[in-house]
């Protein structure tokens, strides 16, 4: 089966030390890409440098991560624009709300994400949506920019059924990790009623490592090990969501 985990930050530190190997673990279990999110203008030299040494595997985005954003963040934006008119990306993230750490930038994090999400729209690029604890701010502030330009996925979806089918209505993507596989993660009240086609899979590694991972440092090689329970809660082979969830992936990111 081949699967794409459509958000993992394998360029991170904790990966430095045997990246080649789990990249491979990945591989032989048929990740076959690994799509990964900017965080700020400091990540950007590492996650370009892992996207040059395996570029049949791992792909770059360019955005900033609300939690990266303070009182300075004009400066950082200034760099990234900067980036996407010299290359191209296959999306702007990781950006968002996150109203979990620290409210103190709110507004400015609103600021950004309407700046960057008006990027995605110059560019005919999907967005990455960070939304810890704000899925419902995250849902006005793109529906308030909502045209056929804006598309995107969720990250980390972990809301309600009635939140999950406003981000459907607005044509976005679910990104589903390893919550689902949490005993009270939720998402068992949520995926039963979801249609598949709307769905892709994702880690977030080195975070939030599946059952019966759960604790430890997350890998792209995990991938699987949510699909079982994506599979279970859908009634649906786990060959079918492998299928269906690779070509919605390939279809968000307009990739081959």
């Amino acid at each position: 089966m081949n699967w794409i985990d459509t958000h993992a930050h394998i360029y991170a530190e904790s990966f430095q030390a045997d990246l080649d190997q789990v990249l491979q673990e990945a591989r032989e279990l048929g990740v076959s890409r690994i799509y990964m999110p900017n965080i700020d203008v400091e990540s950007i030299d590492l996650m370009l440098e892992v996207e040059q040494k395996y570029s049949e595997q791992c792909i770059a985005t360019m955005g900033l991560h609300p939690c990266h954003v303070d009182k300075d963040f004009e400066k950082q934006l200034y760099i990234m624009e900067d980036w996407l008119s010299k290359r191209p990306f296959v999306a702007v993230g990781e950006i968002g709300t996150d109203l979990y750490w620290d409210k103190t930038y709110f507004e400015q994090q609103k600021e950004a994400f309407n700046i960057q999400a008006n990027w995605a729209k110059k560019y005919q690029i999907p967005i990455i949506i960070h939304c810890r604890e704000s899925i419902d701010e995250n849902i006005e502030l793109v529906a308030a920019l909502k045209d056929e330009r804006l598309t995107g996925v969720f990250h980390c979806f972990s809301g309600d059924l009635d939140q999950a089918k406003k981000i459907i209505d607005l044509g976005f993507m679910l990104g589903i990790g390893g919550v689902a596989t949490f005993k009270n993660g939720g998402l068992d009240k949520v995926l039963t009623h979801i249609d598949p086609k709307h769905i892709v899979l994702e880690t977030d590694s080195p975070y939030l490592a599946p059952t019966p991972h759960r604790g430890k440092r997350n890998s792209p090689a995990y991938i699987p090990l949510i699909a079982r329970r994506v599979s279970e809660l859908m009634s649906i082979s786990e060959e079918e969501i492998a299928n269906i969830t690779t070509l919605n992936a390939l279809r968000l990111f307009k990739a081959k």
